[in-house]
Parts: C-alpha cells; sequence; structure tokens
C-alpha cells in the first residue's frame, strides 16, 4: 500500500518520533532533555535545575496517544509528557514508566496486541540489549522495554525502541516505516542497525538514536547491501513529509 502524502514525521534525540496521519497525532518517546537542543532555536524553556527542566519545541500539537518504550529519562519524562497531552490522550507505557508517569498510562508488556481505535491497533515487542549484540553498555534489560508496531488503515509504523537485534524480528512482515537505533552504545551500532533493518524490510527506515554517531554512514552502508530500501535522515524538527 501506498503512504498517502498526508502522513509525516518529525524527529527530535534521542527518539522522539512525532507521526501525523490521518488528523491523528502520535508521538513515540516524548522526552526533553536540554542537551540534546541546546542548538536548537525553535524552544521554549519553562524551568531551570534544580526544578525539573522542561522545555519544549515550538508548534507542538496536543497527542492523541502516546507511546514510550521504556524508563530511561530520554524516553520518559511527566514534564514532557504533561504538555503533550488533552484530556482524552492514551498514554502506553511498560511498567518500569510507572514510576514517573504513575497511574495515568496504560501498561502493556511485549505480545501484546491493543485494538485502540476504529482501524487502529499496536502491536507490542521486546525491546533489550543481548550478551552477543553490538551494543557496549548491557543497560536495558528484557522486560523493562518494549517496542511499537502502529497501525492506522492499513499502514504500519514500527519504533524499535532501545534495543540490539533480536530474533523476533525475524518474523516480521509488512513494515512501512521503522525507527531504528544506531549509535551503538545503549543500542546496536551502525552495521547490526543495517543487519536489522534488512531483515525487518520495510518500505522506508528512519534512523534515530545515534549518539554523535553518522546518518550518512547508516544509509551508505545500507545501500552498500543493495536492498531497495529507502532511507530517510532525520534532521533534528525538520516535518519529513512521506
Amino acid at each position: 500500500m501506498e503512504i498517502t502524502t498526508k502522513t509525516d514525521i518529525t524527529w527530535f534525540p534521542n527518539s522522539w518520533i512525532r507521526l501525523r496521519i490521518n488528523k491523528k497525532v502520535i508521538y513515540f518517546d516524548p522526552a526533553y532533555l536540554k542537551t540534546y537542543f541546546s542548538k536548537y532555536p525553535d524552544k521554549t524553556e519553562y524551568s531551570k535545575w534544580p526544578d525539573p527542566i522542561d522545555g519544549m519545541p515550538n508548534g507542538l500539537e496536543k497527542a492523541d496517544f502516546i507511546f514510550i518504550t521504556h524508563h530511561h529519562k530520554d524516553h520518559c519524562k511527566r514534564v514532557t509528557v504533561d504538555r503533550l497531552i488533552k484530556q482524552d490522550t492514551k498514554i502506553f507505557a511498560p511498567k518500569s514508566c510507572f514510576k514517573e508517569l504513575g497511574d495515568r498510562i496504560i501498561l502493556v508488556k511485549p505480545n501484546d496486541t491493543l485494538q485502540i481505535n476504529v482501524g487502529i491497533s499496536v502491536t507490542v515487542l521486546n525491546a533489550y540489549n543481548t550478551q552477543h549484540g553490538t551494543s557496549t553498555i548491557k543497560q536495558h534489560k528484557k522486560g523493562q522495554g518494549v517496542g511499537y508496531i502502529f497501525r492506522i488503515n492499513g499502514l504500519s509504523f514500527y519504533h524499535l525502541g532501545d534495543t540490539d537485534f533480536l530474533v523476533e524480528m525475524e518474523l516480521l512482515k509488512d513494515i512501512d516505516v521503522a525507527f531504528i537505533p544506531i549509535g551503538g552504545k545503549f543500542t546496536m551500532n551502525i552495521d547490526e542497525a543495517v543487519k536489522t533493518t534488512i531483515t525487518i524490510n520495510p518500505k522506508i527506515v528512519v534512523p534515530i538514536h545515534n549518539l554523535g554517531k553518522s546518518f550518512s554512514e547508516f544509509e551508505n552502508k545500507l545501500k552498500v547491501k543493495g536492498e531497495n530500501i529507502k532511507c530517510i535522515i532525520p534532521t533534528i524538527g525538520q516535518v519529513i513529509k512521506i
């Protein structure tokens, strides 16, 4: 199925994605950390240390759905979520996020499948570091974090969360857009991300969570493999129409 031109994506570091499709606004891992926005001009800072550092890129809409992959502060931050919710926003997160976000969340775990609206469903997957994976710091334990496949009107968007390659990814099919981490410290590195992308075989891949690693290097290595997968390199705050 072709992706409509009414769909767009915006990336903010590390793994914060805004997806706008069919008049719905979806956020994955919205979390404002000042260090990642130090050179980004289009923002407002509401507080500073010792208060919880609270800021926001300007012009963001309130969310219909928010999906949190795990509890680390660059993915799960209450003050950021608070600025993005409206009365009927649904927030999905694993148990590890309960301390930060409280009972407002809809708890999810790997292998859950949720029908959350007409034509909208979510599949929850594992996301963790493996002993043989290329992450150099094994900080993400199995069961604490998740990834999400968000499906809306026949289109699928896979946010992997913080993870290494997992064998169950070999079973995935019909992914339209994948958001894949490449940083290599807390997640898979560029080479493993290329392998993972080829395994998942999405129509479009958007590298995220780069931690200073080169998005272009990922794109070039993917091209060398000869795969017919479109790579879109994100720029912080830039709207990508697909």
